[in-house]
C-alpha cells in the first residue's frame, strides 16, 4: 500500500460550497468552529467550565455498565476512568448500526477521530482526550442499515422493524454462510468471518452487534463506544426536552441560521420540525402538537401538557432526539470538544449554532472527515497510460472525457480557430457598430449570436461522431470511471471495510490511522 495523492476538499468539484466555504472560514460567525489549535484552547476552557464532575461520574458509569460484556483493552479501562477527571475530554464521532459497520467510511471516521485525539494529546499535554464513538441506536430506519455490499455482492438481513433498530434481535443468519463463501480464500477472510459470526450470533441486538465488532476493530486504540438509548444520559437532558415540547425552541432559536443557509446555499441539509423529538415504544414515533394535546403520530396515544412533561419527568427513556436534536443531547452529556463527521453532518450541525447559544451549551470544533480510495496498481497505471491525472476523476469528468476524444482532432481545432476568427470579426462590427444606430448593433449582436450558435452545433456533432469512431477509447474512459467511482458514487460510500481487511488485515487499518490527516480535510488515494 502506498499513498499517491492527497487532495484538498477545496480542489474537488463535488464537495458543497458549504463545506468548502467553512473550511475556508468563509461562512461569518463559524470561525471558531474550524480546526486550529487555538480554537482547541479555546473549545477546552468553555467544556471544562460547563461539564459538572456528576456528569462526568455518570458518563464513565454508564460507558462503563454498557460495555460490562466485553473485554476491554488498558488503554480503554483507563480512558474510563479519566473521563471522571476535569481535565478530560472527548472527540466524538457517530454513525448507525449498518449491518457490519456498512460503507467503509464507518472505520474512517473513526480512525480519525482516534488520531485526533493523539493530536490533542501532543499539543495539551496537561489533558486527557478520549476517542467516543457514539451509537446511532434508536434510529428506526431499518433499510437504511440492514445491507453491505462488497465487490462481488450484496448481504442484507431481514427482521421486523419499526422501533429503535438497536433492540432489533438477530434471527436471520442467512447472510453469514454466503459471506463465508466469498471470503473463506482470502488471506485474512477466517478473520472476517469470525468477527461476523460473533458479532451477528442469533439473539444479538444489533447494538449487541455493533459494540462486538467495534470493540474487536478498535479496543486497542482506546475507543469508547457510548449507546445513547440511556435513561441515565437522557435524564441530564430532560430540561432541554421539556423546553423542546413546551416551546419548540430548536425550531424557533434556528430559524434565522436556517434562512441565511437557504438564502446563500439553496437549502439546508435538514428542515427544523416544530417538535423534534420522537416516543419510544414498542415503535419510534414523531411527537406533533395539534394546538391542545401532544400526538404520538400514527399511535392511538395523546397527551395533555401536564400528562406529558409527567411522562418526560418519569420516563426521559421513552424520548428520542431526532437527526437534529441529536447533537444537542450528545453535547449535553460529553466533555466534547470536536464532532467529525461526513460533509451532510456538518451541514445539519451548522443550522444549530443560534440554538445551542440559546441553551448556553458550548458549540463544538466541527472537523468534515477525511476520505479515502484504494484502486489497483493495474487501474492507477490505465490512468497514467491515458495522460490523465487522479485528479480528473473528481472533477467534470463528462467534460475530460470529451476533451480526451477531441485530443489531436484537426477539425475540432479548425473549428476553435474559425470561431476565435469570428468572435474578433464580430467585436470589430460591434465597435463601429456603436457610431450607428442602436437598432444596427442589436442586428450585429443577434447575427454573431447565430453564427456562434452553429458552431456549438458542429462541435457536438463531431464529439458525436468521434464517439462512435474511438467507442474503444471510450468505454475504456468509462471503466476506469467506474473503477474509481464504483456505482458511480465515492468508493468509500459503496463497498464495506471487508473488501480490504481481507487482503491486509489490522495492517490496514493501521495504514489508514497513519495516512489521515487531521488538520485539513482531504481525499487520501493509496495505491494497493
Amino acid at each position: 500500500m502506498k499513498t499517491i495523492n492527497k487532495i484538498a476538499f477545496s480542489e474537488i468539484e463535488s464537495i458543497p460550497k458549504l463545506i468548502k466555504d467553512f473550511l475556508n472560514q468563509n461562512i461569518k460567525g463559524f470561525e471558531a468552529q474550524t480546526f486550529s489549535l487555538e480554537n482547541f484552547s479555546q473549545q477546552i476552557h468553555l467544556k471544562q467550565n460547563s461539564f459538572t464532575s456528576e456528569k462526568r461520574e455518570t458518563l464513565s458509569e454508564t460507558i462503563k455498565s454498557q460495555l460490562a460484556d466485553f473485554n476491554l483493552s488498558s488503554k480503554q479501562t483507563e480512558n474510563l476512568e479519566n473521563l471522571k477527571h476535569k481535565n478530560t475530554f472527548t472527540i466524538t464521532t457517530g454513525h448507525q448500526l449498518n449491518l457490519f459497520s456498512g460503507p467503509v467510511f464507518f472505520v474512517y471516521k473513526i480512525l480519525q477521530t482516534i488520531k485526533t485525539c493523539s493530536y490533542l494529546q501532543q499539543n495539551f499535554p496537561d489533558f486527557n482526550f478520549v476517542p467516543i464513538y457514539w451509537m446511532a441506536s434508536e434510529d428506526h430506519d431499518f433499510e437504511e442499515i440492514n445491507h453491505f455490499k462488497t465487490e462481488n455482492n450484496y448481504y442484507e438481513i431481514n427482521e421486523k422493524s419499526g422501533g429503535a433498530v438497536g433492540r432489533i434481535s438477530v434471527n436471520d443468519t442467512f447472510f453469514i454462510s454466503e459471506f463465508e463463501k466469498e471470503f473463506k480464500d482470502s488471506i485474512f477472510g477466517t478473520e472476517l468471518i469470525l468477527m461476523l459470526k460473533e458479532a451477528y450470533r442469533q439473539g444479538n441486538t444489533l447494538t449487541k452487534a455493533i459494540q462486538t465488532l467495534v470493540n474487536r476493530l478498535f479496543a486497542e486504540f482506546g475507543l469508547l463506544i457510548l449507546d445513547g438509548d440511556s435513561k441515565a444520559l437522557k435524564n441530564q437532558t430532560k430540561s432541554v426536552f421539556k423546553d423542546e415540547l413546551e416551546n419548540f425552541s430548536l425550531h424557533e432559536n434556528s430559524k434565522e441560521k436556517v434562512e441565511f443557509l437557504t438564502d446563500k446555499y439553496g437549502k439546508v441539509q435538514v428542515n427544523p420540525r416544530e417538535i423534534n423529538l420522537f416516543y419510544l415504544s414498542e415503535t419510534r414515533d414523531r411527537i406533533d402538537f395539534d394546538g391542545k394535546n401532544y400526538i404520538v403520530v400514527d399511535k392511538n396515544i395523546q397527551f395533555t401538557i401536564e400528562e406529558i412533561l409527567n411522562e418526560l419527568e418519569n420516563f426521559p427513556e421513552k424520548f428520542s432526539p431526532n437527526a437534529l436534536m441529536r447533537p444537542v443531547y450528545q453535547e449535553t452529556v460529553l466533555p466534547n470538544l470536536a464532532y467529525i463527521g461526513g460533509n451532510a453532518e456538518i451541514m445539519y450541525w451548522l443550522e444549530l449554532k443560534d440554538y445551542f447559544t440559546n441553551l448556553n451549551l458550548p458549540f463544538p470544533i466541527l472537523i468534515p472527515r477525511n476520505s479515502m480510495l484504494f484502486l489497483k496498481e493495474k487501474t492507477v497505471g490505465k490512468i497514467e497510460k491515458l495522460n490523465l491525472k487522479l485528479d480528473d476523476f473528481f472533477q467534470n469528468f463528462a467534460k475530460i472525457t470529451n476533451d480526451k476524444i477531441l485530443d489531436n482532432n484537426e477539425i475540432y481545432k479548425l473549428l476553435n480557430e474559425k470561431e476565435k476568427f469570428l468572435t474578433k470579426q464580430f467585436s470589430e462590427l460591434k465597435n463601429a457598430a456603436e457610431s450607428t444606430e442602436k437598432s444596427f448593433g442589436n442586428l450585429v449582436e443577434a447575427e454573431e449570436t447565430r453564427q456562434l450558435k452553429s458552431f456549438v452545433r458542429m462541435k457536438k456533432r463531431l464529439l458525436r461522431a468521434e464517439k462512435i469512431k474511438q467507442s474503444e477509447l471510450l468505454e475504456r474512459l468509462e471503466n476506469l470511471f467506474l473503477d474509481v467511482h464504483p456505482s458511480k458514487t465515492w468508493q468509500e460510500r459503496i463497498y464495506n471495510f471487508s473488501v480490504f481487511f481481507a487482503d491486509f488485515g489490522y495492517s490496514w487499518i493501521e495504514f489508514c490511522m497513519e495516512e489521515m490527516v487531521v488538520e485539513d480535510s482531504k481525499l487520501i488515494i493509496v495505491a494497493i
